[in-house]
């Protein structure tokens, strides 16, 4: 199927026993059974929900899968992802990436034994001077959050293959419509799915997809051991949300490319961080492995202060300060206090994080008012 068509239709089927078209939600805790162990495919609603079975099964036909996991949120999906490994394994990550996962691996995980080493992965060769015999995993997000950097999947998937390490991708912000993967040699896909996959703002919620039996399996196995699932109503929105992907990140993706060229031009506004301009040091890469440039944006002001970050996050009317990102109406942050508080000034700012950088997540209005909330916002 194309995207379009699979966004809509794939894994999901009507209600067997109405033919409800849309998957209904399955509000239950428990499953009455014949007899012990005599049952219908499901017993206790931790373990498995029809709801949540119809959403796994679209999300991995989404990202080209075959096994889709479905969590509380996306920290959940990457902190169950986190179990597979052992003390004395070592992970090497992006060093331009969540907050909200780096202090996941370096504030819980690494006390428990876990190594983490955090590099740049601009140059995807980088990553093979860091390898040793107990790396286990690449991590990475393409584009980063926050500095939208763009990492070649195909390569640092053939540098894992090579040492004996699992690739995962941090897929958010791009989201299965502009990329997959999968597709270009990674072991495992995650999302934080109360971005773009949800899409309004209504729900948390995360997911892994794989092709490897294997990890699926010992990931359903965390799954219900651990217990970090979503309710039934939570899956039945990511359905909801997912059936219009497709067009909004087409909307997402003109307006972020207009609010790009805007912010470019504008005199108070320093660098503008967004993959889709030709002199971006990741463009060709980006062209390449995915299908849009998006609508994630990042920006540093010639007033490079903490003060003038926060007088243009406090007057916009339109782009709402705010965590998160990927739903329909466009949102504004300052990671440095927000998303990314949790890394230590000296690491963000070494990393290009700089104090008087925003965060753009362009939504889905009429380009024109977004334009002139800026304008206003930064007079």
């Amino acid at each position: 199927m194309k995207p379009a068509t699979k966004f809509i239709h794939a894994g999901v089927h009507p209600d067997p026993s109405t033919g409800a078209i849309m998957t209904p939600i399955y509000q239950t805790s428990t499953f009455v059974q014949d007899g012990p162990g005599k049952h219908k495919g499901y017993e206790y609603a931790r373990t498995q929900n029809p709801t949540r079975t119809q959403l796994q099964n679209a999300l991995a036909a989404a990202e080209n899968g075959k096994y889709g996991i479905s969590f509380g949120s996306g920290l959940a999906a990457t902190d169950t992802l986190l179990k597979l490994f052992k003390p004395g394994d070592e992970i090497i990550s992006t060093n331009d990436l969540y907050g909200g996962t780096y202090r996941l691996m370096r504030k819980v995980w690494e006390p428990y034994g876990l190594k983490f080493r955090f590099i740049d992965m601009s140059d995807a060769g980088n990553i093979s001077t860091y390898i040793t015999p107990a790396t286990k995993m690449i991590w990475l997000e393409t584009p980063t959050n926050p500095l939208i950097r763009i990492i070649d999947i195909k390569a640092c998937a053939a540098i894992a293959k090579k040492a004996g390490a699992v690739l995962a991708v941090d897929n958010t912000f791009a989201s299965p419509y502009l990329q997959n993967p999968l597709d270009l040699g990674a072991d495992i896909v995650m999302h934080s799915a109360t971005k773009y996959i949800g899409g309004h703002s209504d729900v948390v919620h995360g997911c892994i997809i794989t092709n490897d039996k294997e990890i699926a399996d010992r990931l359903y196995f965390l799954q219900n051991a651990c217990g970090a699932v979503p309710g039934p109503q939570d899956c039945f929105l990511l359905l909801r949300g997912l059936k219009t992907l497709h067009v909004r990140m087409q909307r997402h993706c003109e307006n972020g490319e207009q609010i790009a060229h805007f912010l470019r031009r504008h005199p108070k506004v320093d660098k503008v961080h967004w993959c889709g301009f030709e002199d971006h040091p990741g463009y060709a890469i980006a062209k390449a492995q995915m299908h849009g440039f998006g609508g994630m944006i990042s920006f540093e002001l010639k007033d490079n202060t903490l003060a003038a970050a926060e007088k243009v996050l406090s007057s916009t009317k339109l782009f709402a300060c705010a965590e998160s990102l990927g739903g329909v109406e466009s949102l504004i942050g300052h990671p440095a206090s927000m998303t990314h508080a949790s890394i230590p000034r000296e690491e963000r700012i070494a990393n290009g994080l700089v104090d008087s950088l925003i965060r753009l997540s362009v939504g889905i209005e009429d380009a024109e008012d977004l334009k002139a909330d800026l304008a206003q916002a930064l007079g």
